[in-house]
């Protein structure tokens, strides 16, 4: 595998790793399937999910400013955590597959 391209990011890399992938899908399924099936936890979850919405909201907001100073050392952080990820993909076959494999 490449070292992350300028436009790819470690964290879309890991996200579509099916191991990681199929873990996320099952946890989505299981807490939608929970959602319908207990409408008191369907609304306990919505004011939750509305909470965490708006603090990430106010929290990317707050960041910018530091996030764009530090532009340069999180490109340098994301290309050694790429070449991480390859050696890790390499070196664990498993990763390639689902969960359920």
């Amino acid at each position: 595998m490449p070292v992350c391209r300028a436009q790819e990011n470690v964290l879309q890399r890991v996200l579509q790793l099916p191991v990681v992938s199929s873990t996320c899908e099952s946890l989505q399924r299981t807490y939608t399937s929970t959602k319908e099936a207990h409408p008191l936890m369907a609304s306990v979850c919505s004011v939750y999910e509305r909470g965490v919405q708006g603090a990430g909201a106010l929290a990317m907001w707050s960041m910018e400013p530091v996030v764009r100073r530090l532009e340069p050392q999180f490109a340098v952080a994301n290309n050694l955590a790429c070449r991480g990820l390859d050696h890790l993909e390499e070196k664990i076959p498993a990763l390639q597959y689902p969960v359920d494999k």
